[in-house]
């Protein structure tokens, strides 16, 4: 089913939007913050503070191994808190999912290496990666249901982006703290101690946690449809989660679909490129942080701007333009890689980058408008959390596997292509839902 016309609905005035807008902006940006400073630890730290007794590339592997059980914890994340948010709440849902987050991630940060207590420390280490991954799958769907059912129908797609940007934003922060805590500590400081100091920081996101829980209120989506179950109960669905994989598999399969593109090449450019570049093609690390932070900045400006563009020209254009850009840029983004120059590494990041963006700005407001209300947590999560462990966090490990059996980044340029190509077919068999002249929940 698609989104159901409710005119009644009483948006909330603008001031609360742009609140809520500022307030989804730095939450989303801490808390993705806290899920990729692991991908960047995982690259460059855990290796050797984790698995010491192991080879250069069954470290890494092994550390990959470790950034991936966070992918895998994520649907189940999903299906948890999207049976929540249907249940009591987008806004209760995302309180307790920002919380479970800046926790986990603290803790890593208080993590005893494996020098110190054995293998209790790799144990560790994946089940906080685990419960990190938990709260990332029920964060997404809260804080885009927040915004984008608060939003005029006509500006869902711009409204939407203020949680998409929170990750290039987030990566942006992470590799800010990773090159201040790399300039101000000597290497051996560094990791004892220095890259404990952007887990720590975690902490920041407890205020915004409150901010949120005192001065935001739920979605008037969500609050009609409490209002209306208090008459007749069948309004809601009993078993959301179920309801929605049920009623709308193949909206969820292809939802997933579309992701492929962006989450691809995201998580090359964020871990497996770190890994490749400093390893194989000997570039500096903090330089190469840099390259990734600015490119993020270019990232996060044509995520708003395809978002808003979406709203005018539809939803299905700008992803399936992204597709096919990402589809194209796959062997030029490794022939570029492979020079080992920072500027012609930069470019690869940008083009990719605006490529995936296309597809990653529209998508808050597509995904949610797939699903009707009463199961829209849950079928939203799905589709992303589905995409999450299918594609995003198995990406830096098959990256570096097959470049370890191949010998070749050609490989990996293969792989790029098709997942541009798997996110234009997807997008080709899924509805627009952008509408502009209906006034939709």
């Amino acid at each position: 089913m698609g989104h159901t016309a409710t005119p009644e609905i009483t948006r909330p005035p603008r001031s609360q939007v742009r609140r809520l807008g500022g307030a989804a902006l730095l939450g989303s940006s801490i808390e993705w913050y806290d899920f990729f400073i692991f991908a960047t630890a995982a690259a460059l730290v855990f290796p050797k503070l984790f698995f010491p007794g192991e080879s250069a590339i069954t470290g890494v592997l092994l550390s990959f191994g470790t950034f991936w059980a966070g992918f895998i914890a994520r649907p189940i994340g999903g299906l948890i808190f999207g049976h929540v948010g249907d249940k009591i709440g987008r806004k209760r849902a995302l309180v307790i999912c920002l919380l479970m987050t800046a926790l986990s991630t603290f803790c890593i940060g208080l993590l005893p290496s494996a020098a110190a207590i054995g293998v209790a420390a790799p144990i560790i280490l994946v089940l906080l990666r685990f419960a990190q991954g938990i709260a990332i799958g029920g964060q997404w769907g809260g804080m885009i249901l927040l915004l984008t059912e608060s939003a005029n129908p006509k500006r869902r797609g711009l409204m939407g982006t203020f949680g998409q940007m929170g990750v290039p934003f987030g990566v942006i922060l992470g590799n800010v703290v990773f090159l201040v805590m790399g300039g101000i500590t000597a290497e051996s400081s560094f990791a004892s101690w220095g890259w404990r100091v952007p887990f720590l920081l975690s902490a920041l996101l407890f205020p915004v946690v409150l901010f949120i829980q005192l001065r935001i209120e739920d979605s008037p989506v969500f609050r009609q449809l409490e209002a209306e179950a208090s008459k007749d109960e069948a309004v809601k669905s009993r078993l959301p989660v179920f309801d929605a994989i049920k009623q709308n598999p193949k909206k969820i399969i292809l939802g997933a679909g579309i992701m492929c593109a962006c989450n691809s090449t995201f998580y090359i450019t964020i871990s497996g490129l770190l890994d490749y570049a400093t390893r194989e093609l000997g570039v500096q690390k903090d330089p190469l942080l840099l390259v990734v932070l600015l490119g993020s900045f270019f990232s996060a400006a044509a995520i708003f701007a395809a978002g808003a563009a979406s709203d005018r020209f539809g939803r299905k254009p700008l992803m399936y333009a992204g597709g096919i850009v990402v589809a194209l840029a796959g062997f030029p983004f490794f022939w570029l890689v492979d020079t080992g120059s920072l500027g012609l590494i930069f470019l690869a990041t940008v083009i990719t980058g605006i490529g995936s963006s296309l597809v990653y700005g529209p998508l808050a407001a597509h995904l949610s408008d797939l699903f009707e209300p009463k199961v829209r947590y849950s079928g939203a999560s799905a589709a992303y959390q589905l995409a999450a462990i299918a594609i995003s966090g198995g990406t830096p490990f098959l990256m570096t596997l097959l470049l370890d059996l191949t010998h070749t980044s050609m490989s990996v340029a293969a792989y790029i292509a098709i997942m541009g190509v798997l996110t234009a077919v997807s997008t080709h068999f899924l509805p627009e839902t952008h509408k502009p002249a209906e006034q939709a929940a």
